[in-house]
């Protein structure tokens, strides 16, 4: 199994084949996923790329953090597994329980008395 990076701050015009170039400079690369927003397409600025072993990601870590790629410094790091996320995506709160949504509404008094 490979080693995955993460890489950030790209340009938002970078291609896969873009990083898939760049990165086979430093060692074999196996997959690259280049991030993008679900809704436009548009990419996010940053995207995984696995490395076929421990020592090719090293290389693209040591070779191209940092480099300037269209005037952007790259960062090039070892991605971190993933953290769970509750499910439903809000933490299960709903509306009207305890934010700012429900309660007494008493506006009458607050505005100068």
């Amino acid at each position: 199994m490979g080693t995955k990076l993460y890489v950030g701050n790209l340009p938002f015009n970078t291609t896969e084949n873009e990083l898939q170039e760049l990165f086979s400079q430093a060692g074999a690369v196996q997959e690259v996923t280049l991030m993008q927003d679900r809704f436009t397409g548009k990419s996010r600025g940053f995207a995984f790329i696995t490395m076929g072993s421990d020592e090719d990601a090293q290389n693209a870590i040591s070779k191209l953090n940092g480099q300037a790629m269209e005037g952007r410094p790259l960062t090039v790091n070892e991605a971190r597994p993933r953290e769970p996320r509750a499910p439903g995506g809000g933490g299960g709160r709903g509306y009207g329980g305890g934010g700012g949504y429900g309660g007494r509404r008493e506006g009458g008094q607050r505005r100068g008395h």
